[in-house]
């Protein structure tokens, strides 16, 4: 089944044999035997490029609950007097919105905790790969591959200096393109709400009279206050800092949700609770 599982992210035999340190014929033999033991195919090629049946997703999807499971179980046998949660979160929401919950959870001799703060795309991916026990996303996610409950809706907007043209007012489109915009790294929730925003008006990031990509929200957050650009964040983010200014993108506004996402066929939710409500 860890042969399966490294083939269904690798989808090549002879790479998935060298993280296995095994043969490719080993490897081979490994799911000619799982498509024997379940009576289906799980892979098929279509001309040279090999891809997974729909049978061959289904069964991805239980074997990584299964994986999650074992390794929740060890957990619990290794400390079995400790409820150690393993807990991602989007930079917005865990440097923002959730810090207060985090310190309500430690506050008990009990629990221990693991906090990952990351972009939504590597987060999900350590879903997937059973290291998380759930996680508070705020970016756009596959909602057919994994489990979720909405956490809250907040609305996206624009962030300025306090004397830029921009500040406390719609900005149309045009206007708003000559500015330089501050943005995040590809894989983050907020780059991708803003580019999923452009696109509806077949636009882009490269239109802007220039634009810059920063990973950190204290640098964006910074340049923003030095008059170095503008950017779009959660209004939680927005309303952190005095200093800032907002304004908004004429249209209808943008109000997205941040979403607790776990992965399908497990319980987390006494979990969750526990973590939410401390």
């Amino acid at each position: 089944m860890e042969t399966f599982l490294i083939l269904c992210e690798e989808m090549n035999y002879r790479k998935t044999a060298q993280i296995l340190h095994l043969s490719q014929p080993a490897v081979t033999h490994h799911i000619q035997f799982l498509e024997h033991e379940y009576g289906c195919s799980l892979f098929t090629y279509a001309g040279r490029q090999l891809i997974q049946t729909p049978q061959g997703r289904a069964l991805e999807e239980y074997a990584r609950s299964v994986k999650h499971n074992d390794l929740e179980v060890r957990r619990k046998f290794s400390n079995q007097h400790v409820l150690e949660l393993k807990v991602g979160a989007t930079k917005t929401i865990g440097d923002y919105v959730i810090a207060d919950r985090v310190n309500r959870f430690l506050t008990s001799q009990d629990h221990a905790l693991t906090f990952i703060v990351d972009n939504t795309e590597h987060l999900l991916q350590m879903l997937d790969d059973g290291q998380l026990d759930f996680a508070v996303v705020e970016g756009y996610f596959n909602k057919a591959h994994f489990a979720w409950q909405l956490f809250r809706q907040e609305p996206f907007v624009g962030i300025c200096h306090k004397n830029h043209p921009f500040c406390g007012r719609k900005v149309g489109l045009p206007e708003l393109l000559t500015a330089t915009i501050i943005h995040r790294e590809a894989g983050s929730g907020t780059r991708a709400i803003l580019e999923q925003k452009l696109k509806g008006y077949n636009e882009s990031l490269e239109r802007f009279d220039r634009h810059i990509c920063i990973s950190s929200f204290k640098l964006i957050l910074d340049a923003v206050k030095k008059n170095l650009g503008v950017s779009f964040v959660y209004e939680a983010l927005a309303d952190s800092d005095p200093q800032l200014g907002k304004f908004w993108m004429e249209g209808d506004p943008i109000i997205r949700e941040f979403n607790i996402v776990y992965m399908k066929n497990i319980d987390p939710q006494e979990k969750i609770q526990l973590f939410l409500q401390g």
